[in-house]
């Protein structure tokens, strides 16, 4: 055994050395001859005699430890889902012991370890081992667990105990729970009072499946309860899972805080836990920290006892019924705002003392409070806790975490100045308030009962982002319109993939879970439960909705479980799951009539007469596209053309967009879709010209790098030129206070106020350069916040070296979140190589760029015809690094595969993917499988269809 395996080893059975006894070991002086003889007479004595010891120590325990495992017979997965899933990394046991400065009165010594047990070797191995399974086997079950934690900052490491109670429920010799990155030094296992302790024989960590496996010197009685105590200490990671640690800086002083990540398996790296969703017990956490600080967990603070020495332990209210991946605690400094619901929910939200002083939290603080009241009253079931706070933090993976009663948000997506927000920001901070806010019910409340479901929860947090929105600003119309754009269009195109999955998959090992937590489960899964919405009538289906989280609550549920609610409020006996209904308009061209057809209309087509059409999947309410035949879709056009709302809004967007999608696949000849928006002259709706923008953009990605690209862009120019005349630029700032009614007419002039620009309006150039220079020689930003962002990235394109270094100090200086970032993804629209450069290296610099931000960086530079290049090098020569910091993140890595690779198009680029690939099969293969497909497609198009587009081009720009 080498010296790094022996000392995982040692941690493993929780024997390794703390750094204060290993520098307590040191070199003796040489000593006589006749002294080292003697010695090694004593030596070979002492060596004899414990080599005979150890084996009689030895041959005592293999007779006591028979591995005769009474629940052998069992299958696993006894509890009620399919065989589970294996370890994500292959860390022995995580940092070892960690170097603990205790307070005084604390015991600054470790308690010794109990033997250590080492797994079976091959010769003893049964058939059955409950800790080489994929999933805990279902014999144990946690009914309660008591965890205290005792937090060292100034080092970033922490001592815990757990107590879990647990119900055994076939009988077993071994207690098998999660736990990964912690250093267990005692185990203890008891009956009660009066039956005493159980004796262990040993514990030992197995990595494979990152479980924690005690030994017993005898078999746990099934129906029997028992109590499990576990010692161990464990490193604040500088990462962004389990529990880390984070930053910021207040009054140029660095300052701490640590934070918790546990969804989907990782609150096994804070504590050892029976750490699958189905596991549900109630906790009693209990944090010791310094006083200059303050903790949060899911439930208020119970007591406080402060101690002399400066430090304060919270112990906090017992939490109802749930999983380990919503438990969450936190430390830090902050400061906060608070609020009470009608029912009394007390709603706080803690962020920087600066940004709670400067107000940046009040707008999330108020929609929380009006979100938490109208869920209470659509699904007719109270909030569960007393309170719930927000916690805005400056570094985390992922947009947020619905944590039972503490909600976690990176502060850009929470945090929202109104004097330095635009109406789009605001909107993005809103939907995610909406959807973290649903997920107390749909998650928490209810959990789904494995993985393969994750849809239960995501996919319905993700609908009712827009009901939530439309709750709060009735105006905008967001379920109705906006999810066409936002989630119907984007998740069909990537459902069109070879690659794409159901939003139900089997989920059998640990890089399946990664899998699933995907655009497919989230807005796949909000696609179809608003086909199933618009199927139903949205009152039968509400009402299913608080049905099924009635009888659910506390508990978990699967597919089947809602199926069955929604079909008992159908009354009716059949799965609705694969029923849709197809409804179609006909109407004659160049129909004046805008009336649109009633939710329960139906009609019997029998023949169309030579100048009629016909439309289907009327406002976009089902999950699928349609095609016709050139003639139909030529009659669509004109009546586009000659009155466009004879079709509605929805409708109107839906064309565009399925015109785009199969041209892209071949289905439909390249002009038609050109052809189709050239009645955006026309039109003074948002929703149809965002259709055709993000139906743009990628065809603009595939062709940016052409020599003829200038073809395109002026023929995109001339279907910009009306509208953007017309609408010209936003006159003053919002001032804090968005009127309703101006958001679709704000959000139609960003727009084509963005597109102008992105496609080389003069006017637009010249406007944004205008306003970026007077903001340089002024120093006063006097730039509308509704196009800030369009403004920036103008300007540091077209303008010199000295705008780029402008907006790099302004980044660096500014303490606006929104803003913050804005100008970070300006910086990636230079022309310049040497500073897209530089700044892709930078970018891994946390210090300068947050690990979050970083994904976003390169994807930007990868956006940029001028950076694609370089960014996918850099993300070649980079993919160590890259990999090790958000390889176990979700979404985290796809999207950053994804955003480098989507607009590759040639062969060489292909091969080069191909290439890279045949290096690597680890958790991320899927996400380069579809990049592969995507990138296939892509060369695909470019050789059959390009010049097809280019000579249509050609002669409409001629005529």
């Amino acid at each position: 055994m080498g010296e790094d395996a022996a000392a995982a080893a040692l941690r493993a059975g929780g024997r390794g050395l703390s750094d204060p006894w290993a520098d307590s070991v040191g070199v003796r002086p040489r000593t006589t001859e006749r002294h080292i003889t003697v010695h090694k007479r004593l030596v070979l004595a002492f060596a004899v005699s414990l080599v005979a010891l150890l084996a009689v120590t030895m041959l005592a325990v293999l007779l006591s430890l028979r591995f005769d495992e009474c629940g052998a017979s069992a299958a696993p997965g006894a509890d009620g889902g399919p065989a589970g899933f294996p370890a994500r990394d292959g860390n022995a046991s995580g940092p070892g012991a960690a170097r603990r400065d205790h307070p005084a009165g604390e015991g600054g010594e470790a308690t010794p370890a109990t033997p250590s047990a080492q797994p079976p070797s091959e010769e003893e191995r049964e058939p059955w081992r409950p800790w080489t399974q994929l999933r805990l086997s279902g014999h144990l079950k946690p009914l309660h667990y008591n965890l205290m934690l005792t937090a060292f900052m100034e080092n970033f490491t922490f001592a815990g105990e757990v107590n879990v109670e647990i119900a055994c429920r076939n009988a077993t010799r071994y207690v098998v729970l999660h736990a990964s990155r912690v250093a267990v030094e005692k185990v203890q296992v008891a009956e009660d009072r009066v039956a005493g302790a159980v004796p262990v024989a040993g514990f030992f960590l197995y990595p494979q499946t990152q479980v924690l496996v005690v030994v017993l010197n005898r078999t746990l009685d099934a129906h029997r309860n028992y109590n499990v105590k576990i010692v161990y200490n464990a490193l604040i990671e500088n990462e962004l899972l389990g529990f880390f640690r984070s930053s910021y800086v207040l009054h140029g002083e660095r300052r701490f805080l640590g934070v918790t990540q546990f969804s989907p398996t990782h609150a096994r790296k804070a504590f050892p836990c029976f750490d699958e969703p189905i596991y549900k017990a109630t906790f009693k956490i209990s944090i010791k920290h310094q006083a200059t600080y303050l903790s949060l967990s899911n439930m208020p603070v119970e007591t406080s006892v402060f101690e002399e020495d400066g430090w304060v332990t919270d112990h906090f209210s017992q939490t109802p019924l749930m999983s380990t991946y919503y438990l969450a605690w936190a430390i830090c400094n902050f400061t906060y705002r608070e609020t009470t619901t009608k029912s009394g929910v007390v709603v706080r939200l803690y962020a920087r003392p600066d940004a709670i002083r400067r107000g940046s939290g009040d707008y999330a603080l108020h929609i929380t409070k009006r979100l938490i009241e109208f869920y209470e009253d659509y699904f007719k079931v109270p909030y569960s806790l007393p309170k719930l706070d927000l916690l805005a933090v400056p570094k985390h993976p992922y947009a947020a975490m619905e944590n039972w009663g503490l909600s976690i948000f990176v502060e850009q997506r929470i945090l929202l100045d109104p004097s330095m927000s635009s109406i789009s920001y605001l909107l993005d901070v809103t939907m995610v308030i909406v959807h973290e806010i649903c997920h107390q019910w749909f998650g928490d409340l209810v959990t789904p009962v494995w993985w393969e479901d994750v849809w239960l929860k995501e996919g319905f947090a993700h609908y009712f982002e827009f009901v939530g929105t439309d709750y709060l600003y009735p105006g905008w119309n967001m379920e109705k319109q906006r999810f066409l754009t936002d989630v119907l269009h984007e998740v069909m195109l990537l459902d069109g993939l070879a690659s794409s999955h159901p939003v139900s998959q089997e989920v059998l090992q640990a890089t399946d879970i990664d899998k699933v937590f995907d655009w497919i489960a989230y807005k796949k899964g909000a696609a179809l439960i608003r086909m199933l919405a618009n199927f139903m009538g949205h009152s039968v289906f509400q009402r299913g909705l608080q049905d099924y989280l009635t009888i659910h609550k506390y508990g978990n549920a699967a597919r089947n479980d809602l199926w069955s609610t929604l079909s008992e409020n159908m009354n009716t006996s059949y799965s609705i799951w694969w029923h849709s209904k197809l409804r179609v308009r006909a109407a004659r061209s160049g129909s004046n009539e805008p009336a649109v057809p009633s939710e329960r209309e139906h009609h019997r087509i029998t023949s169309l007469g030579k100048g009629s059409w016909l439309l289907g999947n009327i406002n976009q309410t089902g999950y699928f596209r349609v095609n016709y035949d050139l003639r139909n879709w030529r009659l669509l056009i004109e009546q586009l053309i000659r009155n466009h709302e004879v079709l509605s809004v929805s409708n109107r967007a839906g064309l565009i967009d399925d015109a785009f999608s199969l041209a892209r696949a071949g289905y439909l000849p390249q002009n038609i879709p050109l052809e189709m928006i050239r009645y955006l002259a026309e039109e003074k709706d948002f929703l149809p010209w965002h259709a055709a923008s993000r139906a743009l953009y990628p065809l603009d990605k595939l062709l940016d790098r052409m020599e003829n690209y200038n073809v395109f862009n002026e023929y995109i120019l001339k279907q910009v030129a009306t509208t953007y005349i017309k609408l010209g630029w936003p006159k003053n700032n919002f001032n804090g206070s968005l009127v309703q009614a101006s958001y679709q007419h704000e959000e139609l002039r960003r727009e084509v106020i963005m597109l102008a620009c992105s496609f080389g309006n003069k006017h637009c150039h010249q406007q944004a350069s205008t306003l970026i220079s007077d903001w340089i020689s002024s120093n006063r930003n006097r730039i509308p916040l509704n196009v800030r962002d369009i403004v920036y990235c103008t300007g540091v394109s077209l303008l010199d070296e000295d705008v780029w270094e402008f907006i790099w100090m302004k980044f660096h200086s500014t303490t606006a979140v929104s803003e913050k970032k804005i100008l970070l993804e300006a910086l990636t629209c230079s022309d310049d190589r040497n500073l897209l450069n530089r700044l892709l290296n930078l970018s891994l610099n946390s210090d300068v760029v947050l690990d979050q931000d970083a994904i976003d960086v390169i994807i930007h530079v990868a956006r940029n015809p001028h950076g694609r290049d370089l960014a996918w090098k850099f993300f070649r020569d980079k993919w160590k690094i890259l990999n090790t910091r958000y390889g176990e993140a979700l979404f985290m890595n796809s999207k950053l595969i994804s955003g480098v690779t989507e607009y590759l198009n040639t062969e060489g680029e292909l091969k080069e993917l191909k290439n890279f690939m045949k290096n690597y099969d680890g958790e991320a293969a899927a996400s380069f499988a579809r990049a592969v497909e995507t990138v296939e497609t892509n060369v695909r198009w470019k050789t059959l269809y390009q010049d097809e587009l280019f000579q249509w081009l050609g002669k409409a720009l001629r005529h």
